[in-house]
């Protein structure tokens, strides 16, 4: 039979529990006013994923499905499919025509971010997900893109900063072809 520990203090058990309590009594309190006040995140974290835009309103994605691969909760669903002249919705052959991101089982690694080889998805700051609907936590494709800016224009429509795609990922509009595109973070 093991014997019973030795308290090192002195006073009653009771005695130290009110003194835990005492302590905190005079501490400073920080109460936060959250539906008021915004938290605010830091610069690098993960949240919302936003489907950017190229500066003439045509989609970055070009439906190749890499970031459902590289989804290790996989919840991300990808279907392709094909622009056409008079249906352009990126500079490509293709664009992803139906784009979904399960909430319910994201864990916001990035992994898919990585995995876009256009810069397509971003992750915002934006951390408010919580719903009572289930349905409503599957984000579509409208529901992930980024809002247009003033001066873009509502997809579907014909190639305004260049003859090919090429122009759009290797070329800024107006400068020489050896400068790289400088891209910006939502």
């Amino acid at each position: 039979m093991a014997k019973p520990t030795v308290r090192e203090s002195l006073l009653p058990a009771p005695v130290q529990g009110f003194g835990v309590t005492f302590a905190q009594i005079f501490r400073k309190v920080t109460t936060e006013q959250y539906p008021f006040e915004p938290k605010v995140t830091k610069p690098r974290y993960h949240g919302r994923h936003v489907l950017n835009r190229h500066p003439d309103g045509l989609e970055k994605c070009v439906g190749c499905e890499l970031c459902a691969w590289a989804c290790p909760a996989d919840a991300i669903y990808v279907e392709g499919g094909d622009n056409t002249e008079d249906a352009r919705f990126s500079p490509g052959e293709r664009y992803g025509a139906v784009y979904q991101i399960n909430y319910l089982r994201c864990i916001f690694c990035g992994l898919c971010i990585e995995a876009c080889p256009t810069r397509s998805l971003t992750m915002s700051n934006d951390f408010e997900l919580a719903d009572d609907n289930r349905q409503d936590l599957i984000y579509t494709k409208e529901q992930l893109m980024a809002p247009l800016l003033p001066g873009m224009e509502q997809p579907p429509h014909p190639m305004r900063l260049g003859e090919d795609e090429k122009d759009y990922y290797l070329r800024v509009p107006g400068s020489s072809a050896a400068e790289p595109v400088q891209e910006e973070t939502v």
